[in-house]
């Protein structure tokens, strides 16, 4: 089951890809200066979740306005991640989820992903957003059982207006 709105985000370390090649980003770390909006996405390379990281990329301003990091998540590796960034343009920070540890913690992982399309992967985050606010509690969730639906971007930045 999802994480649910009043919830303590649980804490992780995972590797995102930096300037210099591979980094560790611990949540903790991050937590404190702004609220961070997590978004789940089932995997790099695909119609929707590229649309959805292109545009946030393209009008990021109207999320560090509003004191937030968004920071995109997914269980392909880091060499994926930073491949598919580079084909697309996505700049958004990416972590890699690859033993999709973050995925269960906040309880959005598909059992099997699309059977219909014998994509029987079990594991993939479904398409999520999270707000956590700077102390760490989880102030916006929602989950979405199919992939090819989009956060609802108005909600999530009417929150983070009333959390700057």
């Amino acid at each position: 089951m999802a994480l649910s709105v009043g919830s303590s985000a649980p804490d992780f370390t995972v590797t995102t890809l930096g300037a210099n090649g591979p980094e560790l980003f611990k949540l903790s770390e991050n937590i404190g200066t702004s609220n961070i909006l997590l978004l789940f996405v089932p995997m790099a390379f695909t119609g929707v979740c590229t649309t959805e990281f292109c545009e946030l990329s393209k009008g990021i301003n109207a999320y560090t306005s509003l004191n937030a990091k968004v920071i995109g998540i997914s269980g392909d590796n880091p060499f994926a991640q930073k491949a598919w960034a580079e084909k697309e343009g996505i700049t958004l920070q990416l972590l890699s989820d690859y033993d999709h540890k973050i995925t269960e913690a906040y309880g959005v992982a598909y059992e099997s992903f699309l059977p219909a399309k014998n994509l029987i992967m079990g594991g993939v985050p479904k398409r999520s957003a999270f707000i956590i606010d700077k102390a760490g509690v989880i102030q916006y969730a929602e989950v979405l059982e199919s992939p090819g639906d989009l956060p609802n971007f108005t909600a999530i930045q009417a929150k983070l207006k009333e959390l700057a």
